[in-house]
């Protein structure tokens, strides 16, 4: 065989198994038909969070593993994840004020907290909230999660797997797959070649697209199947000063967040919409971006319109179909499926999961594989560090100021983006003597030439647009003649 698994899709579940599964010896490929983190994991609402809403729905396993990961990823990743306060006001009429100090007691005390503080009642007439939201909002609870630059960790999830052995393909699609000898054999197509590799297992994390691939060799729907939600996010100019975030109660009993985002901006969202493929690209919809807009308007002290939203993206989330007939209720949970096309070559495939229990997920889906390889049935991505995450005591204060130090000549806010992007590996961008490296073209908005070739040769960019949208999100500063000139000298020059 040449491989032991094929992986099909470069999410957050994929690149988070081929991680843990380079990481026990195990020869992979991951092939990824569009880019790393391309639809849904570079969609979400950049949380790493244990879901306070879903107690309500008595999810308190899904809840408790995802409170605990919070922690295990903040040490991992201290550059790309770092703690948020969320303040939950108190709205009369709508969930009691004893009810949501239970909840978050509860959240506070399910997964445990080392770094994280808990849960603090505030006057929201006072600093720093004062003068944010309506009047009638006097109360409100001020409890901790975790912020992600979700794409980025995807991405550092496939750099780790890379450095360990694996072969990650991205632009790459799995065109058919067959069983042959004692396992698959695959057809797989890049820049218009294709050619056959064979491999022992065969993980399905397509994401939205996990029954289409299972139908590449079953030609029939699986009995477990995926629910697409569609989740639909705006931005606006900054809303509010701080670097808390909200979260807002609505009627519908839905939540929604307004947190800050690049500096000069505000996200809010998500909302949740049932998506059927046929409808065609994903994308936020007029009633989506009016929701958002009431919804946050209800308590902002200033209203705002669809008129003051600047941009707007839209995942499709793969949810496990639990059959619940509201989509707000979807399990968030994940299933794992191993279906045995032909004996001892496991065919796995991934239903559901969340960024914040990926690294779990891919821990269970080793467990599930086992007995198909011959590993030591052993998790060790737990204490393991995300490429850059090496900070010394997950510092990343202490860390900037060094780099600081170090790159005297680099701008202060350009410095703080690459330290945060890259952490411990801004050396490789940088170079490791030099304290005014030569940074190459300047594209505007603190994106350099150097960045991009950076990208291009360690972490697999192939365009403008992966850079732009994914690796960094300069997209949201850059205007649209500096991401035309951008756009131009990539085709021209990479």
């Amino acid at each position: 065989m040449d491989y032991d698994l094929l992986i099909i899709g470069g999410g957050i579940n994929g690149t988070a198994i081929a991680r843990d599964a380079a990481g026990r010896g195990l020869k992979v490929l991951l092939c990824e038909r569009d880019d790393l983190a391309n639809h849904t994991s570079s969609s979400s609402t950049k949380l790493i969070h244990g879901g306070l809403r879903y107690l309500e729905y008595y999810e308190f396993r899904l809840v408790r593993e995802a409170l605990i990961e919070r922690e295990v990823l903040l040490r991992a990743a201290p550059h790309i994840i770092w703690p948020m306060r969320f303040v939950l006001p108190y709205d009369k009429g709508l969930r009691p004020a004893w009810m949501l100090r239970a909840g978050l007691f509860l959240y506070d005390s399910l997964g445990g907290r080392d770094k994280l503080p808990g849960t603090e009642t505030v006057n929201l007439h006072k600093a720093p909230f004062k003068g944010i939201l309506e009047e009638r909002l006097s109360k409100g609870f001020e409890y901790s999660d975790c912020w992600v630059e979700d794409a980025r960790l995807v991405v550092l999830n496939a750099v780790d797997a890379s450095n360990r052995g694996a072969d990650i393909r991205t632009r790459t699609e799995v065109l058919s797959i067959e069983t042959q000898g004692e396992g698959y054999a695959a057809q797989i197509k890049h820049k218009g070649k294709t050619e056959t590799i064979t491999a022992k297992g065969i993980i399905n994390s397509a994401g939205p697209w996990v029954d289409e691939v299972l139908k590449k060799i079953k030609r029939k729907t699986n009995e477990q199947s995926v629910r697409l939600v569609k989740g639909s996010h705006i931005v606006t100019k900054k809303l509010f000063e701080g670097d808390f975030a909200f979260i807002f109660q609505n009627a519908d009993n839905r939540i929604i967040f307004a947190i800050p985002y690049e500096r000069d901006y505000t996200l809010i969202g998500t909302t949740d919409q049932p998506y059927d493929p046929s409808e065609g690209p994903v994308k936020i919809s007029q009633e989506e971006i009016d929701y958002l807009c009431e919804a946050a308007s209800e308590y902002l002290a200033k209203d705002i319109t669809p008129d003051d939203v600047t941009w707007t993206y839209s995942g499709v989330r793969p949810l496990y179909d639990d059959k619940s007939a509201n989509a707000s209720a979807v399990t968030r949970d994940y299933v794992l499926d191993i279906d045995e096309f032909i004996d001892d070559a496991p065919f796995l495939s991934i239903y559901g999961g969340k960024i914040t229990t990926s690294r779990k997920l891919a821990e269970h889906a080793m467990q599930k594989l086992h007995k198909f390889f011959d590993y030591k049935d052993r998790g060790w991505t737990e204490t393991a560090g995300l490429p850059g995450g090496d900070i010394p005591n997950a510092d990343f204060n202490k860390f900037y100021l060094l780099m600081q130090t170090r790159y005297p000549s680099v701008d202060a806010k350009v410095l703080l983006r690459l330290c945060h992007a890259y952490g411990t590996r801004v050396t490789l961008l940088l170079g490791d003597g030099d304290p005014a490296p030569q940074l190459g073209q300047h594209f505007g908005e603190g994106l350099y030439e150097a960045e991009a070739r950076y990208l291009v040769a360690h972490e697999w960019a192939t365009s403008a647009d992966d850079i732009m949208w994914r690796r960094t999100k300069l997209g949201v500063h850059l205007s649209d003649a500096q991401k035309a000139a951008f756009t131009d000298w990539f085709k021209s020059v990479i």
